[in-house]
């Protein structure tokens, strides 16, 4: 005698009948290795817990979700669908096998199942530019998918924004891509008031409000990976040196150096941390000059730790106690 094999759990049996009606509960019951009283207490438990399981009775009758979908809808807040959606493209991009695939396959028969205005959110995340897990600063769901929204509906926005020095100011900018770095997610637009592109921390990011006007895209999605992969703070040296000369002086830290006319060489320096940038302009030897450009934001830092060195210096061989240091 063949040997019955193991019960599914409940969902699972459920799962395998509610689908579109075609068959007979008395063939789901056989199907799922239980008695008909069996699958219709496991039904009666899913109605109880929220989900919409149609039956019709007679010999052609059976079970089907009232969402028509294969598996069950899952009860999620608005927060954790957007969580799960990032999950999804977390998991794709983590070098699982087949994961692209099989991720992507899941995040559309959960879309599948959500209300539409929850499915604008995750639909929106779920086409960001880059996908990784913020390791530091927290940033509210509500806040990323409203700008995954902007970003994907080309839509320029208004927020208050506190820089890295802590100035606040009020910005108007078109949003073009959301990403994630090593610290936390970080917007690219370009800022109206300023005429450039510019990086913002969405964790310093507050009172986003849409405009309602829409704009035409200044920039690629090669252009926005370049971008993306910069660290927070970042100046271009330029070097009184012809480009040959500058490299061959930078070795290795030279990549992006570029001549700008025979007798100068511009190099663009990057550091996730105010430290990282003040480290590679120290490392320039003494003998060379340079000019820095970058934003004012950036050189208020460079300005900062100047002060600082030069409070430091002067107070040498006085006797007095350092201050306790504080965060340039």
């Amino acid at each position: 005698m063949a040997a019955c094999p193991r019960r599914p759990p409940a969902f699972s049996r459920c799962s395998t009948c509610c689908r579109p009606i075609s068959s007979g509960a008395g063939r789901c019951s056989r199907r799922a290795w239980v008695t008909e009283r069996t699958l219709r207490r496991d039904v009666e438990r899913l109605r109880e817990l929220g989900y919409a399981v149609v039956a019709a009775r007679g010999a052609t009758g059976g079970y089907r979700l009232e969402a028509g979908t294969r598996v069950p809808p899952l009860l999620l807040t608005d927060d954790e669908a957007v969580t799960v959606a990032v999950g999804l493209r977390l998991a794709a991009d983590e070098g699982l096998e087949d994961g692209a695939r099989t991720t992507l396959s899941a995040l559309a028969k959960f879309e599948q199942v959500l209300p539409s205005a929850l499915r604008e959110r995750v639909n929106a995340v779920s086409r960001l530019q880059r996908w990784r897990l913020p390791r530091e600063a927290a940033v509210p769901q509500e806040l990323l998918g409203r700008l995954a929204l902007a970003c994907r509906d080309q839509e320029r926005i208004r927020f208050h924004y506190t820089a890295a020095d802590g100035a606040e100011s009020d910005r108007l900018v078109d949003p073009h891509a959301v990403v994630s770095t090593r610290r936390t997610w970080v917007l690219i637009g370009w800022d109206l008031r300023r005429e450039g592109w510019r990086t913002f921390r969405l964790d310093r990011t507050r009172r986003l409000t849409g405009t309602r006007v829409r704009f035409e895209a200044r920039i690629g999605p090669d252009a926005v990976a370049d971008t993306a992969g910069r660290g927070e703070f970042r100046l271009d040296v330029l070097l009184p040196l012809p480009l040959g000369e500058a490299t061959a002086l930078l070795g290795r830290w030279s990549a992006g150096a570029v001549a700008e006319g025979e007798r100068l060489t511009r190099w663009p320096i990057d550091a996730e941390t105010s430290e990282g940038l003040l480290s590679a302009l120290v490392w320039i030897p003494a003998h060379v000059g340079f000019r820095l450009e970058g934003s004012p934001e950036t050189i208020s830092v460079v300005a900062t730790a100047l002060e600082r060195l030069r409070e430091a210096v002067a107070s040498a061989g006085d006797g007095q106690r350092p201050s306790s240091p504080g965060r340039s």
